[in-house]
């Protein structure tokens, strides 16, 4: 008798940890499993082995504690999750909701467009049954008078800048062609021992060695 009483407790225990245990198994496996059951699961089983460790350490019995424990720790758990879904829940539909409005917007504002499109059409074919051949001639021959006139300033203004350009090209190789004929004026006339120009003649000449 006192060996079938001291197993009892042990053998309650092994039943309630491979309920437990096939329990969080069977939530673990689920396709999409929800927050809910989720935090209910991991609630449970946190629950649970706090429950036995305390049961352990004040003597008590640890099925009981581990019964208790998993019960409060899924209730807690999945009061957790249902809070998390529910705030997931209110965000999707928030985002939902912000893309239907965006979505009706464009339609609305492209509906809008192309309502003043069709109005612009049909007051541009009023005006045009208002203008005569006359006016449309006369518009043209001011349109090639412009024209005309816009070339000939461009003309004008190409050949002025031309002939500025070619100014500086020629003062400038003008500059440059006198300074080379000064040096060699002034080279010459010291290979031959003449007075260089712009000196003063009452200089003495040195000769050269």
């Amino acid at each position: 008798m006192t060996r079938l009483s001291s197993t009892a407790p042990t053998a309650r225990l092994t039943l309630v940890c491979a309920i437990a245990a096939s329990l969080l198994f069977a939530t673990g496996c689920q396709t999409a499993p929800s927050k809910t059951a989720k935090g209910a699961g991991t609630g449970a089983a946190i629950g649970a082995g706090a429950g036995a460790i305390g049961a352990s350490a004040t003597g008590s019995n640890s099925a009981a504690g581990l019964l208790a424990g998993g019960a409060a720790g899924a209730v807690i758990g999945g009061a957790i999750g249902l809070v998390q879904e529910a705030k997931e829940r209110r965000e999707q539909d928030r985002l939902a909701q912000e893309r239907a409005y965006q979505q009706e917007l464009a339609k609305k504002r492209q509906e809008e467009a192309k309502a003043r499109a069709e109005i612009d059409e049909e007051l541009a074919i009023a005006q045009g049954f208002r203008i005569s051949d006359l006016e449309l001639n006369d518009a043209q021959k001011k349109v090639d008078d412009a024209t005309t006139r816009l070339t000939r300033l461009r003309e004008e203004r190409n050949t002025a800048l031309q002939k500025k350009k070619t100014l500086d090209e020629a003062q400038e190789r003008l500059l440059s062609t006198e300074a080379e004929i000064a040096r060699l004026e002034e080279e010459l006339a010291r290979l031959r021992g003449e007075q260089p120009a712009g000196t003063n003649p009452g200089e003495t000449k040195v000769p050269n060695r």
